[in-house]
Parts: structure tokens; C-alpha cells; sequence
């Protein structure tokens, strides 16, 4: 039941192609203005850029959430689907599906937005580049996760994406933080071992209890 509400998820979002190229394109006019604003230089554009690129994938992220149950909500399929699936493994698949789409395609093009602010001066010099993948890595899906119960939530709202984004805002806070340290680390020659472990961990309890709380949400308000 799963694999088949997952690849429903994706086969709705081939459809809706804008709405996963948005937030992708956000994530890179965000972070490719600054050297524009701020300063072309190199020493510059290195001690900005974790924190730019990370509070970029934060907003991208953000931005995205309202794609979760709009289309199935406003149609009246989401009832019937929770119905024949149960709001856990609805909610699972959506959320597996949505950081596929918007999640993982921020990490795979994040080498080059790092080469762009001068992370390093190549592709395979320096380990900055897999750090930065890494910690994003580790980040976006807990984003997902967090947004998810947000979005249960504030689904029967009718202005969500503001009620959404002072929900989990204060939530992303902690993933911002160790993800901008992660790759400060990395430039500035540290361990970075404790600020991934972090980020893994978090991980691991959004794993556990985001698709319950989302379900359970869910249920709630489409009730």
C-alpha cells in the first residue's frame, strides 16, 4: 500500500511541475544575489556562505510545504485515501515524496551554489563541497518531517502558509543552527563529527515521530 500511495504522490506531482520548480529556483536567486549585494570577494563570500545557503534551503523548504495536501484536500480525495490507507502511511508517502522532489534536488544542486560562494575554488580540492551536501543531507528531510505535522495542522486554515510558518519556524531553528555549523566547521579546519551527530539525531526523531503526529493531524482535520 505504500509503494503504491508513493508512486501516486509522484505521478500527482509530474502533473503539478511548477510547483517543484519554484521553490528550487528560489533556493538559487536566494543564494546567487549575494555576491551581487554583499561582495564578490572570496574571504567574504566563504564566511557567508553556510548560513546563506542553509536559511535558503530553510525558506525553499518553507515555501514547498503548501504543495503537501492542497491539490487532494481541495478535490476531496484526501478523505478517501485516508480512509483506505490510514493517516500514517498517507502521511509517510507524502512526505517521502515531497522531499524527493523538492528536498533532494536542493542537495544535488548545492555543490555548485558552494563553488558559487567560494566554498572552495574546486569541485574535488576540498571536502567543504561534501559537507555542505552532507549536512543538507541530514537537514532537509527533518525540514520535511517538521512541516509536515505544520501543515496537518494548519490544513483546514484558510491563510496555512502563514499559520505554517509560525508552527515550524521556531522548530527549524535547531537544524539551522547545526547545519550552518557543520559546514563552518569544515571552512575553518574543525571537527565537524558532533554538529552531523546532531543533525542525525534529530533526524532520527523526526523519523519516529513525525508520520504518526502528521497522520494523526491529519485525521483531525480533515475530520
Amino acid at each position: 500500500m505504500f509503494s503504491a500511495l508513493l508512486k501516486r504522490e509522484l505521478m500527482v506531482a509530474r502533473r503539478n511541475w511548477i510547483g517543484i520548480v519554484i521553490p528550487l529556483f528560489f533556493f538559487v536567486m536566494v543564494v546567487s544575489l549575494f555576491p551581487f549585494g554583499v561582495s564578490p570577494e572570496a574571504p567574504v563570500l566563504q564566511k557567508i556562505a553556510p548560513g546563506i545557503i542553509w536559511v535558503a534551503a530553510l525558506l525553499s523548504t518553507l515555501l514547498s510545504l503548501e504543495q503537501f495536501y492542497r491539490s487532494d484536500y481541495q478535490d476531496g480525495s484526501l478523505e478517501q485515501t485516508l480512509l483506505i490507507a490510514g493517516p500514517t502511511q498517507v502521511a509517510s508517502a507524502k512526505i517521502l515524496a515531497h522531499w524527493l522532489l523538492t528536498g533532494l534536488p536542493l542537495v544535488i544542486i548545492s555543490p555548485l551554489l558552494g563553488i558559487l560562494m567560494q566554498i572552495n575554488h574546486g569541485f574535488v580540492e576540498s571536502n567543504h563541497t561534501w559537507v555542505l551536501m552532507l549536512s543538507l543531507l541530514l537537514g532537509t528531510p527533518t525540514l520535511c518531517l517538521i512541516g509536515a505535522i505544520g501543515m496537518s495542522l494548519a490544513l483546514a486554515a484558510n491563510r496555512n502558509g502563514m499559520l505554517v510558518a509560525i508552527l515550524v519556524l521556531p522548530l527549524y531553528v535547531p537544524i539551522l543552527i547545526f547545519g550552518t555549523s557543520t559546514v563552518t566547521a569544515s571552512l575553518e579546519n574543525f571537527s565537524y563529527n558532533g554538529q552531523l551527530a546532531i543533525l542525525a539525531a534529530l533526524l532520527m526523531i523526526a523519523l519516529v515521530v513525525s508520520p504518526f503526529a502528521a497522520g494523526r493531524a491529519l485525521k483531525i482535520s480533515v475530520s
